[in-house]
Order: C-alpha cells, then sequence, then structure tokens
C-alpha cells in the first residue's frame, strides 16, 4: 500500500509548525487516521497534541544521519501509520530526503513556508538553499506579509526559480492574498521570428522545455557557444550557453542540438549568432523527442557582456 507524504519546507520560524499543528486539528484532514509525524528540527513553537483528534499522531524525531529508506519505513510500521507528515530541515538539500523516501512513500503534497521580511534576505545570503526548496514546491506560502513588503520581489524570487509553483500570502491578521501577477515573457513567441536577448537565454531556454509543443516550427535567433564533438554527425552541433539557476556549483550547459551544413568550418566554445527553425524530433542524444534547430544562418561573434545566463 502506498504511503502518502505531506512535505512541509521553510527554513526556522517560517511558519512550518503552526500550519501543520492548524492542518491536523482540522477534522476536514485528519478525523482519526493515524499519522506519523516526522521533526527533523526544533522551532520556538510547539505542538498542542490535545487538538488532535484521536490522538493518532505519533511524533518523531529525525537527525540528518537518520535519512534512510530502512529507518523511515521501520517508523512508519512501528506506528501502523496511513501516512507521513514531514516538517523538514530547512538547512538539509531536498535530495538527501528524495534519494531516501522508502519506494511506497508517495508525495502527496510539498508546501514551502517562508517569512516575507526575510525572505529576500535568505535568497542573498543562501539563494543555493532557497533554490533548492522552491525548485519542487506546489505551494509557497509568505507568512508576516504586510504592505511594507515589496510582493514583486518575492515574486520574482520564486517565478525565476519555478513558474508553475503556486504563491500565497498570509498577513498577520490571517487574512490570504494569492498571487496574481502576471508574467510575460520577454520576447514575442508569436513573432515571425523570436530574437532572444543575450539576458534573456535562461528564460528563453526553460520556456523551450517547459512549453516545447509551443515552439515547434518557430524561428528563432539568439547568441550562443558551439559545442562539437567527434561523435556527432558532421552536420551536426549543439548550441547553447552556461546556465546558472543559483550559484556556481550548479553551473552546466543549456544547449539544443543544432544541424548547419557548414558546421564542420565552426570550432569549439565560438560564439556564434545562430538563425534558423525549431523543430520538435526524437533524436538519439536526447534520447527522447527534444528540440532540433535547422539553422539557416550562423554568424561568428564575441560574448555576451555576461557569458553565463542567468534568471536574474
Amino acid at each position: 500500500m502506498d504511503i502518502p507524504v505531506y512535505l512541509f519546507t521553510g527554513f526556522l520560524e517560517a511558519g512550518k509548525t503552526k500550519f501543520i499543528q492548524e492542518t491536523l486539528s482540522d477534522k476536514r484532514f485528519h478525523n482519526g487516521e493515524k499519522t506519523l509525524l516526522l521533526l527533523c528540527e526544533e522551532g520556538e513553537e510547539e505542538y498542542d497534541f490535545s487538538a488532535f483528534s484521536g490522538g493518532n499522531v505519533f511524533i518523531e524525531n529525525i537527525e540528518k544521519e537518520q535519512l534512510s529508506a530502512k529507518y523511515l519505513e521501520s517508523l512508519q510500521k512501528k506506528y501502523k501509520a496511513e501516512r507521513v507528515i514531514i516538517e523538514y530541515n530547512g538547512m538539509w538539500q531536498m535530495s538527501e530526503l528524495f534519494e531516501n523516501l522508502p519506494k511506497k512513500w508517495i508525495i502527496g503534497q510539498e508546501f514551502m513556508f517562508a517569512d516575507a521580511n526575510t525572505f529576500v534576505s535568505y535568497n542573498a545570503n543562501i539563494r543555493s538553499l532557497v533554490v533548492d526548496k522552491l525548485t519542487t514546491a506546489e505551494l509557497v506560502v509568505f507568512n508576516r506579509y504586510n504592505d511594507a513588503v515589496n510582493k514583486m520581489d518575492l515574486h520574482k524570487i520564486v517565478r525565476g526559480v519555478n513558474r508553475r509553483v503556486n504563491i500565497a500570502y498570509e498577513k498577520v491578521s490571517g487574512e490570504v492574498e494569492y498571487d496574481d501577477i502576471e508574467d510575460p515573457l520577454p520576447f514575442d513567441i508569436n513573432a515571425p521570428l523570436i530574437e532572444v536577448k543575450d539576458e534573456d537565454y535562461a528564460l528563453w531556454y526553460r520556456d523551450l522545455s517547459e512549453e516545447l509543443k509551443n515552439y515547434n516550427g518557430k524561428k528563432v535567433k539568439f547568441k550562443a557557444l558551439v559545442a562539437k564533438h567527434h561523435s556527432l554527425p558532421q552536420d551536426t552541433l549543439v548550441v547553447g550557453r552556461q546556465l546558472m539557476t543559483c550559484c556556481i556549483d550548479d553551473i552546466q550547459f543549456a544547449g539544443i542540438i543544432c544541424k548547419y551544413n557548414k558546421a564542420d568550418i565552426l570550432s569549439n566554445k565560438q560564439w556564434v549568432i545562430v538563425k534558423g527553425e525549431i523543430r520538435v524530433e526524437n533524436n538519439s542524444l536526447y534520447g527522447s523527442e527534444g528540440p532540433v534547430l535547422y539553422a539557416d544562418e550562423v554568424v561568428i561573434t564575441t560574448a555576451p557582456d555576461e557569458p553565463v545566463a542567468t534568471f536574474y
């Protein structure tokens, strides 16, 4: 039997405990089901178990070295839990959890909580951990939101990492506002030729990856690095940019396959302006369906002012 997991992430004093307390005290969610609550950090706020219906909430504190599928499954069996709630430590990487979940534990929902007044500072100082939590979240809740907080600053940070996550702003009064800010793309996808500015490459590449079908048959023009390898056919190369999501450690090459009949005259690591038509095709280099650029014009050029593309 699959065990649903409700995952709550964020940093200390972000409001995770309060939300979990309210959720488990609500009979619409918890009406006596055996629930295993795993706490991966200790905050100032403590749980009031007297408010939980049926008394079937079992709490276990987890240290990082205890994160193993075998140990977690033993806890679930010990209490015969029907579901699991995890209050995750904001300083631990998400991969440390995902790689150690028992096979039958299925993430049902993942929420990230943040203090609206300190989130921008957290992003500036520990961005890699902020990005780590935002990447897989389904809902981001900004607690303690007030009119003195610039909502757009919060919105841009979240959208720079995850375009699909929902965003909610909870005021001290308990009133909740949901984010409705539109994010128009900085390029016209319906233009006869989609011209991608140097500073917009990261956004374009992500949109291409997420909305691949929208680009089938579209003509594009952008600046990129040439990547060649002896294993590629003579008319095939890869064009793209180094892309950084959060920090230097996560820089990786983000490119697409390019067909060009004069590919042999180009060299590795040359900067070029490439123009052509994108076709969505199955290609062995992708191992599946992906974008293939059929270039009709490739011009050697100079590096952009910022060679590494970013979302911000």
